[in-house]
């Protein structure tokens, strides 16, 4: 059965990108609907640590305000640069890609306990797209960005733009934008700068645990393939000894040939046990003067 073209774009989305524009959407359309209220998912430390609501640390990301021209827009950001990035600075490091969404949430939420505690920003979902958003405008800087139709520059010139219209459109401090801004820059600077640096060896402080590898399939798969490879190369050393061993029997059974001398020797003139020649005269004719492999 054929896939509609709107079922086809949505499953060709990643699967990380995909599970997050889902959670997304759906918490949209259940306070659309009067199913959920917004007062019960923005983030508060207070009601986290006092009342246990800790479904606030993930529900803060899932919500950008009732359908509207404003969601629409913070939607087609989302589902734009979480793709571009998921397909292409981090295609094949999926574990990457989800480890950079779990260290830039905490983050964030680790600032806002400390800074915003007027809540200026309630909602980090924005602040979370706009990360994603600057780190992929500093990995593709000579991509040319046309905004609105009305002016075009460079990738990195993205989100000061952004921010700038903000101000400009709403009269409002882009708290969330610069606080996504601040979590971006941080998290590009360790993974893309600094393993660049001299002395740091090409470490990468960021990279994922082994546990998120696990998880997302790439830590078995790795193990797996060096569980494969370490059992051929057991293999391929007991076939390699099996064909020495026969070797040796077949040589040590080989009927003796003569060497042509006339005397009867059989072409073993002053072979040792072992495998061993005597490279001299023949014994007690002066005796041995060195040693030769037999080959």
């Amino acid at each position: 059965m054929a896939q509609l073209p709107v079922e086809e774009w949505f499953y060709d989305i990643p699967i990380i990108s995909r599970t997050y524009v889902s959670a997304v959407v759906a918490t949209t359309l259940a306070c659309q609907l009067g199913l959920v209220s917004p007062y019960h998912l923005f983030y508060s430390w207070p009601l986290v640590r006092r009342a246990g609501q800790y479904w606030r640390l993930v529900t803060t990301f899932l919500y950008f305000g009732g359908l509207s021209v404003d969601f629409l827009f913070h939607m087609f950001f989302l589902v734009r640069y979480c793709r571009m990035l998921e397909e292409g600075s981090f295609r094949g490091r999926r574990s990457d890609f989800l480890w950079m969404m779990i260290l830039g949430s905490s983050s964030m939420l680790v600032l806002s306990s400390l800074f915003d505690t007027d809540k200026h920003v309630p909602f980090l979902s924005s602040s979370l797209t706009f990360m994603l958003t600057y780190l992929w405008c500093r990995r593709n800087p000579t991509v040319a960005i046309n905004f609105l139709g009305l002016f075009t520059f460079n990738a990195p010139y993205l989100p000061w733009v952004l921010m700038a219209f903000t101000l400009l459109l709403h009269g409002i401090v882009p708290w969330a934008d610069g606080l996504g801004l601040v979590v971006g820059h941080i998290y590009y600077y360790f993974e893309d700068v600094y393993p660049r640096m001299a002395g740091s060896h090409g470490h990468r402080p960021l990279s994922a645990p082994d546990v998120v590898k696990v998880l997302c399939g790439e830590g078995r798969a790795a193990f797996a393939r060096d569980a494969r490879l370490d059992d051929a190369a057991d293999v391929d050393m007991e076939l390699l000894a099996d064909a020495d061993l026969h070797d040796g029997h077949a040589a040590d059974h080989a009927p003796p040939a003569d060497d042509g001398d006339g005397d009867g020797d059989d072409g073993l003139d002053g072979v040792a046990p072992g495998g061993y020649r005597f490279g001299g005269p023949a014994p007690g004719a002066g005796g041995p003067d060195g040693l030769r492999q037999r080959r």
